[in-house]
């Protein structure tokens, strides 16, 4: 009953960017295709739905951005912590 805990694994590195972009991109694509095929009026909310991924996508982009680059700075965050630990090869403070 009393086993010791296995190690936590390493976590793995992401391209985070990459794929918010492409998850935006996908929704650039949608609201072409919604144009494009136009729908009825009780169904204009399509469009503010693509609307709203794509701006998501650029706000989560900006975000993943600026959480990297503090990250490599070594900033602290609002609540004192260092977030030295999202940067591979770092070991946290």
């Amino acid at each position: 009953m009393n086993e010791p805990r296995p190690p936590d694994p390493i976590p793995l590195e992401t391209k985070d960017t990459a794929t918010i972009l492409a998850g935006t991109g996908l929704w650039v694509v949608a609201l072409v295709v919604v144009l494009i095929l136009r729908p009825s009026p009780d169904h204009q909310w399509w469009i503010w739905t693509c609307v709203a991924g794509i701006g998501l996508g650029i706000f989560g982009c900006w975000f993943v951005r600026r959480r990297d680059q503090r990250a490599a700075r070594g900033e602290a965050r609002p609540d004192g912590t260092r977030d030295d630990a999202s940067v591979p090869g770092r070991t946290p403070s």
